[in-house]
């Protein structure tokens, strides 16, 4: 096997090997072989590592293939939403590395577009510099209408993808937490509303929590994570 021969000329000079996906796709084949491939180098203790990314709802559909489960064992980082400065210093230092600037007014709204979330930041950073092709400087306009395209790239490649792959139970769920606004909601109160027993409801909470849907906000209390998601069930 190739891989077998170039980790065996690593191991030769005392080097061993980081693979890196990004995007991970549970539905691809190729993804299912390559990780049964490395449990194989695992098990033959070759000097070699596996580090993955993902959407929180690819991650744990790929957890959940059995020709997947021991990757189970393997540790899990929580990304989460990123501070406003750190949104502006990284839209800020890639726009002055590829030789532009970028106007204050928009820097900021770009990063208010982003609403910490890494996967909106690259799609807003990406339309804005595409509105912006050809100047040398990014205006608030060029960050507006990037902002724009960016939420609507949002919203058909994850939001609309990430509910098709919840169940109606999980929809009744997000549902029912509409009428709270921006506030968190109380899992007794979504319980009422779907005509269920709060126990009933607690079931969602760890299934949408896993797919990175909602968040807890205290005892007893959830609110959105996913950015744009509750404006998404609103419209629809």
């Amino acid at each position: 096997m190739r891989m077998n021969r170039l980790l065996d000329r690593l191991q030769e000079r005392g080097i061993g090997l980081l693979i890196t996906i990004d995007e991970i796709d549970p539905s691809l084949d190729e993804l299912i072989d390559f990780a049964s491939t490395y449990q194989h180098f695992v098990r033959e203790n070759r000097r070699v590592a596996l580090f993955m990314a993902g959407l929180p709802a690819s991650v744990s559909a790929l957890l959940s293939d059995k020709s997947a489960s021991f990757l189970r064992r393997a540790a899990q980082h929580q990304l989460g939403r990123i501070d406003d400065a750190d949104v502006r210093a990284a839209f800020l230092e890639t726009v002055e590395d590829a030789g532009k600037a970028i106007d204050e007014g928009a820097l900021a709204e770009a990063v208010r577009a982003t609403d910490g979330f890494a996967y909106m930041m690259q799609f807003v950073g990406f339309r804005m510099w595409a509105e912006a092709r050809g100047r040398s400087r990014i205006e608030p306009e060029d960050a507006r209408r990037g902002a724009a395209r960016a939420r609507a790239d949002f919203i058909s490649g994850v939001v609309r993808k990430t509910c098709q792959e919840l169940s109606e139970g999980d929809l009744a769920f997000l549902g029912a937490m509409l009428p709270d606004g921006e506030g968190p909601s109380s899992v007794a109160d979504a319980a009422s509303r779907m005509g269920k027993t709060a126990n009933y409801a607690r079931v969602y909470r760890p299934r949408l929590m896993e797919q990175g849907v909602i968040t807890t906000a205290a005892r007893g209390l959830v609110r959105f994570d996913m950015s744009l998601l509750r404006e998404f069930l609103l419209e629809e």
